[in-house]
């Protein structure tokens, strides 16, 4: 299974903002989307960085309620770990949890053309799972 897969079924949309954007901005665009992270894009599109709910917890931890007033790109996560259409489940896994992060943007030539999370992972394991043993029960039913 592929991330090209994944991105088919549930589609590219990704949340950008750009570095100004205050983290509170970026904790009330969470909320509202009810989404986890959001990727940092420079004015031509360009990754630049991420922002997850744990960047914003580590942020408020360490500099106070105050960090909420300050730009994303001085709280944010530079060094993005990102994807390809071409990768596997199994390598986004390995990746995921090496580095220990929940969502990885998927970059094409340059460009971003999506997002996957672990609960997009998670949802295509289960959904192969009940398909294996669906296609286990025909065949010993056959049998």
């Amino acid at each position: 299974m592929s991330v090209a897969a994944i991105l088919k079924e549930k589609g590219a949309d990704v949340a950008t903002v750009t570095g100004d954007v205050t983290l509170f901005d970026i904790a009330q665009l969470l909320s509202d989307k009810q989404i986890g992270a959001v990727v940092i894009v420079d004015a031509q599109g360009r990754l630049e960085g991420i922002v997850s709910e744990r960047d914003l917890v580590k942020s408020i931890v360490a500099y106070g309620p105050e960090a909420l007033n300050e730009p994303a790109k001085n709280h944010m996560t530079r060094k993005v770990v990102t994807c390809s259409r071409s990768d596997t489940v199994a390598e986004l896994m390995a990746s995921m949890t090496v580095g220990r992060f929940r969502h990885l943007p998927v970059v094409e030539g340059g460009k971003l053309v999506g997002i996957v999370s672990i609960g997009d992972i998670v949802k295509r394991r289960i959904a192969e799972a009940e398909m294996e043993a669906d296609a286990m029960r025909d065949y010993i039913a056959s049998g």
